[in-house]
């Protein structure tokens, strides 16, 4: 009896196991059959630009975060579309992502540039991110690239840049009568601004900018950064370097996805592209500070760079030359309804800002006398 009930466990358990084996061998292509799926991404910055490595901080997080389901082909400016032609390269699938600015797109509708580039009412960078999530932002952003200009795609915001110089000059600019008659590069709404200032504005991709300085095309520019400035050989051109202006305070990268390829996508993956944009403005402020500062350092030191502060009353000028371009701009209803929320916002969120932060110059001098 006991040899019996031993036979049967022996035959039950091989054939659980045989079972199992079998099941394991049907699973196997399965599996192998899940390659990686790769995106095509391509940027609106030279490879060497600091931009590009920030582009590469978040093609790591999205692969990691994927266990390497999901790759990302990174592809600078110019490998398959100009700069400014990413987003219509997303729109028709000629491939399938972008890393740029908003600002890039600006001629199919002015209201573009209010999502990174346009007017300041007292919010900096960080606090118009959060408009995007808290303020309807990111619900106008998508009415504007789906309903009103009818694109396929689907984009996320990220990465509060800090306020961009004025830029750089032959001359030191002390009085905004200077820029009258400048033929000054810049962008988006900024271009709007500089002309109601009497500049001549030309808008150029970044990596045309110094050849245009060398041959005179224009006499001064802006691009955004220290770090990305230098590695342009900007120093190379100019010695005067203007921070702070009102031109372009609160600008954020763009990731753009083709709609039909993003939807295709398990719903994880949409969610790790969607929320690595989140890790990446982390990862891309902590970059920026240090590069930045560093870099900043080096032009005045090495490069024999004069750094100046832009004086308050050009930036008042700034702002009064927003006063007069707006106005019309605000005719358009899309567009004064995105800039109707911005204020309100700005209102609120910058009253308790300003009322909460302490004076960081103040304890700044303090442990530093005289060093601005």
């Amino acid at each position: 009896m006991t040899e019996s009930i031993s036979r049967r466990k022996f035959f039950n358990n091989a054939a659980i196991a045989g079972a199992a084996a079998a099941a394991g061998t049907l699973a196997a292509p399965a599996v192998l059959a899940q390659a990686p799926k790769t995106l095509k991404m391509q940027s609106s910055w030279p490879e060497s630009d600091v931009f590009q490595d920030m582009a590469r901080e978040y093609v790591k997080r999205v692969e990691e975060m994927s266990g390497g389901r999901l790759k990302i082909d990174l592809l600078p400016a110019g490998a398959v579309v100009g700069a400014f032609q990413v987003q219509d390269a997303c729109h028709d699938g000629t491939i399938d992502a972008a890393h740029t600015v908003p600002v890039y797109w600006y001629g199919k509708h002015k209201a573009a540039s209010l999502f990174g580039t346009g007017p300041v009412f007292g919010g900096d960078a960080n606090q118009m991110i959060a408009w995007l999530y808290h303020g309807g932002g990111y619900e106008f952003y998508r009415e504007l690239t789906q309903d009103v200009l009818g694109l396929n795609i689907v984009g996320f915001l990220s990465f509060g840049m800090p306020a961009q110089p004025l830029g750089w000059f032959k001359s030191e600019i002390t009085d905004a009568g200077q820029l009258t008659g400048l033929k000054y590069r810049t962008v988006g709404l900024a271009a709007d601004l500089f002309q109601a200032m009497g500049a001549s504005v030309a808008q150029l991709p970044g990596g045309e900018i110094v050849p245009a300085m060398e041959r005179g095309v224009i006499d001064g520019f802006e691009f955004n950064n220290p770090t990305s400035d230098k590695r342009f050989g900007a120093q190379d051109v100019a010695k005067n370097y203007m921070l702070a202006s009102y031109h372009q305070a609160s600008e954020s990268f763009e990731y753009i996805f083709n709609r039909d390829t993003f939807e295709d996508l398990d719903p994880d993956l949409q969610a790790i592209l969607k929320y690595g944009v989140e890790a990446a403005h982390l990862s891309n402020y902590a970059l920026a500070m240090n590069q930045y500062s560093a870099d900043l350092q080096s032009l005045a030191t090495e490069s024999g760079v004069n750094v100046k502060r832009t004086p308050d009353t050009v930036l008042k000028a700034q702002l009064e030359a927003w006063d007069k371009i707006l106005p019309p701009l605000m005719e358009e209803p899309f567009f004064k309804k995105v800039v109707d929320s911005q204020k309100v916002w700005c209102e609120r969120v910058v009253y308790y800002s300003l009322l909460n932060a302490p004076d960081y110059k103040l304890a700044y001098q303090h442990y530093y006398p005289g060093k601005i």
